[in-house]
């Protein structure tokens, strides 16, 4: 147990003198104002910061982390597998994906899918 609480230690003091050391050597060391200004998709980086904002771009991203957060927690399923019967490790992932499913279709429904108005 002390040995491999030492291997570990070690292994965390290197790993971060590395990369630390290609920290500081990947460094710029040449400083261009060309390439130091903000460039954000064609925009006037000199501009307005305050420029409209579509909500349904927020939208679609909080429905992206929600069903990728749900994904999430569905991928654990297959490792219990040999943990529980298989009845019940069935009926608890179709649960599962019945569920995704239905917050799918609900949102399709309200129109949160559709791009425009």
């Amino acid at each position: 147990m002390f040995l491999m609480l030492n291997i570990i230690l070690v292994t965390l003091i290197i790993s971060s003198l590395v990369m630390t050391i290609a920290s500081l050597l990947s460094k710029k060391l040449i400083i261009d104002r060309e390439k130091s200004s903000p460039f954000e998709c064609g925009f006037d980086p000199k501009g307005s910061g305050r420029l409209p904002f579509s909500l349904r771009f927020f939208l679609i991203a909080v429905i992206f982390l929600i069903f990728d957060v749900e994904i999430t927690l569905l991928l654990p399923l297959a490792s219990i597998i040999h943990l529980t019967s298989l009845f019940s490790w069935a009926v608890t992932g179709l649960l599962f994906l019945l569920m995704l499913l239905f917050g799918l279709y609900y949102e399709w429904v309200q129109g949160a899918l559709e791009w425009s108005p």
